[in-house]
């Protein structure tokens, strides 16, 4: 008996199938891309229950005679291809012959379609594979297709979908939002079962990724663009502070076409050395244009995978692009060894400040056998500093005097830890080592307390804590303070709210709507009332009492939901994150132009906190000031 047998046409179409179409998200990414083939200027996406009862695309394309539509679902049918050598040179989408007649053969299928010119169109029937029907009506420029009970025929791979409406419709959405974005230049409409979900009018590639992603990204994004005569590079990758772990903003195209590449993932993050934290993810949208015949898009079936022709060369100039933006935001140094293109650096004038390193000293005399040595590792003794009017006893300069001029210039507006080359003590003649300052970062159970203040230029103030002279950064004192607040306001069954005469209105992203709607409980207990209203749009009624009115409002709620980790998190912790934020934002430009009055308050208010040394992200609140080192630099 013989043992090898030819497949029927549908069976080997519904085994074609389970490559090419695997879920409702690959129906939608194919023919989503047979309408831009098509010269669709505006597509509409519509599903119902994941995609497993309904799927219909709409679009305003070129539309098909009554011929072509029977064809279109014949398998290897395809008006792209006539060699093997037109597979490698390929700038359209659809080219396979194989979508189509796989979508045919595991569901049911209604083709509307009609050219310009044509007075008629025609419906085509197909099911599970099988031609039904073609007759002539009446419709629209374009193609409509409408496929119902997707693998209603194929129990075995109907199960592993069914029940799994949440993760469907989100592979749907993320293959809807892959082809809007390279191409901005196309209307979409996104509806699941009827309501509207994304509508995007044509715009330009920054706009478009905005109105996707949602207006948080706006400000976060920079430039790239490089063209060589090996690839041309255009895009935007985020700034390293918007970084974060769990981070799905990242997309890469070639020639229009999104796809998967570990490697450039790898170049891309090596190009933020040092400027993120491990584990975090950069966003970015990386558009690559190639010659077609050095680019390979049939490795997949499902072509989200590539090869190119010149694939080490092109991560190395992508890797270079990357790190050239961010070095023109000056977050790494940018070094360039040739002439062309030379910066012109103004001379120093006398009345501009620079930083630089500490210079180095070497004491000859040095002895640590010598009677008079101090072990540097042991306790300072106590030098009492009792205010800013002591009299003048010869062993140091009277702080009132307006000579020597002493300025404090720390100037940092971000909150990392500064290197203790950073800080220094600028005079006209006289430049302090590091060792004049030390950060305050004891921890006791002794209650300390803020005696003498006075505000300084820049937003900081200098006072006298636990009798020790102390500079204090007031925007992370304020950040400290606002933290603890909010922190024992939420525990303690929610902050106050200050009630809105005007309602503001919001709209966000289905992601960002969905992660509110889901934290509601926390919003409220920040002192949020939000009327959540569906379709993206919320009315904030009333703010957060805590918070200075200026603080804008919009800005605040954005940044509060997409610091929300998506993940199983313990609720103190997304309490913490949440109030961290807060801190944030309400004490953002905090601290300049105080009086003395307002220091010395808020200065009350921080030695109360049960961590008056750090901001909520770690920073140094607090450096105290050695005055024997400041004395020893005045002899």
């Amino acid at each position: 008996m013989d043992c090898i047998k030819l497949l029927p046409e549908i069976v080997a179409n519904q085994i074609a199938a389970g490559e090419v179409v695997n879920a409702p998200s690959n129906v939608v990414k194919e023919m989503m891309e047979n309408a831009l083939d098509a010269g669709a200027q505006c597509v509409r996406v519509n599903f119902r229950n994941g995609g497993k009862d309904l799927i219909q695309i709409v679009d305003d394309g070129c539309g098909m005679s009554a011929v072509d539509a029977r064809l279109a679902f014949d398998r290897h049918a395809t008006s792209k291809i006539s060699s093997i050598e037109d597979v490698y040179r390929l700038s359209t989408f659809g080219f396979r012959g194989e979508a189509l007649a796989s979508i045919a053969a595991v569901s049911e299928v209604e083709l509307r379609t009609r050219r310009e010119g044509d007075e008629l169109g025609t419906l085509t029937t197909i099911s599970g594979g099988e031609f039904r029907s073609q007759l002539p009506i009446s419709c629209s420029r374009g193609s409509q297709f409408v496929v119902r009970n997707l693998f209603y025929n194929v129990p075995s791979r109907r199960k592993f979908i069914d029940g799994d409406n949440s993760r469907l419709a989100s592979q749907i959405k993320q293959e809807f939002i892959r082809v809007a974005l390279c191409n901005h230049d196309v209307e979409f409409e996104l509806r699941q079962n009827d309501a509207p979900i994304f509508s995007l009018q044509p715009t330009n590639r920054r706009s478009r990724i905005v109105d996707i992603v949602g207006r948080h990204i706006k400000t976060n994004l920079l430039d790239v663009e490089v063209s060589t005569s090996v690839v041309r590079i255009e895009g935007f990758v985020g700034v390293p502070q918007a970084a974060k772990k769990r981070n799905n903003e990242q997309y890469l195209f070639v020639n229009g076409r999104f796809f998967a590449s570990s490697a450039m993932q790898r170049a891309i993050v090596r190009a933020y050395e040092k400027l993120i934290p491990d584990g975090c993810m950069p966003s970015y949208f990386i558009y690559i244009t190639v010659d077609a015949d050095r680019v390979d898009v049939n490795v997949h079936p499902q072509k989200t995978t590539v090869k190119f022709a010149d694939h080490d060369l092109i991560l190395e100039i992508l890797q270079a692009a990357v790190r050239e933006t961010l070095a023109k935001t000056g977050a790494v140094p940018l070094m360039d060894f040739t002439m062309e293109g030379q910066v012109n650096i103004p001379v120093l004038g006398q009345e501009q400040r620079i930083y630089h390193e500490p210079r180095a000293s070497i004491n000859s005399s040095y002895n640590p056998f010598a009677s008079e040595y101090i072990d540097p590792t042991a306790p300072l003794p106590d030098v009492p500093f009792t205010g800013f009017d002591v009299p003048y006893d010869g062993a140091m300069p009277k702080p009132s005097q307006p000579k020597p001029s002493v300025v404090y210039e720390f100037g940092e507006e971000y909150d990392t830890v500064p290197s203790q080359s950073s800080i220094e003590y600028i005079d006209d003649e006289v430049s302090a080592s590091d060792e004049c300052f030390d950060f305050v970062t004891s921890q006791s159970n002794v209650h300390r307390t803020f005696e003498e203040s006075m505000p300084l230029p820049g937003g900081y103030a200098v006072a006298i804590y636990g009798g020790k002279g102390v500079v204090v950064h007031l925007r992370r004192a304020k950040e400290r303070i606002l933290y603890e607040e909010i922190l024992r306001s939420m525990t303690a069954g929610g902050a106050p709210t200050q009630r809105m005469f005007f309602a503001e209105e919001l709209t966000l992203s289905v992601e960002e709507y969905s992660l509110m709607e889901e934290h509601a409980t926390e919003f409220a207990a920040l002192g949020f009332e939000i009327e959540y209203r569906g379709e993206g749009h919320i009315s904030v009624l009333g703010r957060p009492a805590t918070l200075d009115i200026a603080t804008p409002l919009d800005e605040l709620i954005y940044g509060l939901v997409h610091s929300i980790d998506e993940g199983d998190m313990p609720l103190e912790e997304e309490q913490s994150r949440l109030a961290e934020q807060m801190a944030r934002r309400g004490a953002q430009g905090y601290g300049r132009g105080l009086q003395r009055s307002d220091v010395e308050a808020l200065l009350g208010r921080l030695e109360r906190c049960d961590n008056p040394s750090f901001s909520p992200l770690g920073a140094p609140v607090m450096a105290e000031i050695c005055f024997e080192e400041l004395c020893k630099k005045l002899k």
